[in-house]
């Protein structure tokens, strides 16, 4: 994702280069050949492990939700560096997963991790990867150019969005809450990411619906995200807002965990959505 974004700003042929080496070491090695989709993580020299875990927030299974999003938002970007025929059949496939694996029908949220076969292995919810999701797949439909497929993603986003502003935001506060395990909301703290990705899928909703429902959402996140998540005293964005009311000071501003990723991308995609 990086190498592509960054060969699509410099024009670096390097960077292109190294991005098709890892997209091609992907489909050797990580894709599901047999079943579809990729598998979760291996060693350094592509060898099974018994832990795939990212963290120790997550399950150790073998397909996860989160790993096939980022995998998503990188063949996009790959592919309009390269509009290269290989790279949009997997970013179609990748897409089509979401439509017919992650995303749940009747609740509109997305299933989160998966054994080998596809067996479902939780039932909880993300309503960050929700939001961020609804705008990445129609980023990804978009970039294809297949217009079938960007109904089916527009209709999927608006759907997701909806679910998200019903179950997800704190009506408190306009905050997103992290995770709930149905029918409960079991971390209520509201870390900087899911709101900055709300931000952004609420302006696409708008975007793809005119219902000012949701640009009212959007507002909403980002009064949020000036009230209580920018630090105007040392700079950045606060962990988060926490459950008890306070900004989380304890873990990083910046770090293996943060960067100004989900912030500094959700400005320039806000600069981008409302362009005239």
């Amino acid at each position: 994702y990086a190498l592509s974004e960054y060969y699509l700003l410099t024009r670096d042929p390097a960077a292109l280069e190294r991005a098709q080496e890892i997209f091609w070491l992907l489909e050797q090695y990580s894709l599901d050949q047999e079943r579809g989709g990729y598998f979760e993580a291996f060693s350094r020299d592509w060898q099974p492990l018994s832990d795939l875990r990212l963290s120790e927030k997550d399950a150790n299974e073998a397909k996860t939700m989160n790993t096939h999003l980022h995998v998503l938002e990188a063949y996009t970007a790959l592919f309009r560096a390269t509009r290269q025929a290989e790279v949009g059949v997997a970013l179609n496939g990748l897409i089509r997963l979401f439509l017919e694996k992650f995303v749940d029908p009747d609740t509109s949220h997305l299933r989160l991790f998966f054994d080998e076969h596809w067996a479902l292995k939780s039932d909880h919810i993300s309503f960050g990867h929700d939001i961020e999701a609804a705008w990445l797949l129609c980023d990804a439909a978009d970039a294809l150019g297949d217009a079938s497929l960007s109904k089916r993603t527009g209709e999927l986003a608006l759907r997701i969005a909806a679910a998200t502003l019903r179950e997800g935001i704190d009506p408190a506060d306009g905050g997103l809450w992290n995770e709930a395990a149905p029918p409960a909301v079991i971390d209520r703290n509201k870390d900087w990411w899911p709101q900055a990705e709300a931000v952004v899928g609420f302006l696409y909703a708008w975007k793809l619906s005119g219902n000012d429902v949701f640009a009212a959402a959007a507002i909403r996140s980002w009064q949020f995200i000036e009230t209580y998540l920018v630090d105007r005293a040392q700079g950045e964005w606060f962990w988060a807002l926490r459950a008890d009311g306070q900004p989380d000071r304890g873990n990083d501003k910046a770090g293996p965990w943060k960067c100004p990723y989900h912030n500094g991308r959700a400005c320039m995609m806000v600069g981008q959505l409302l362009a005239p």
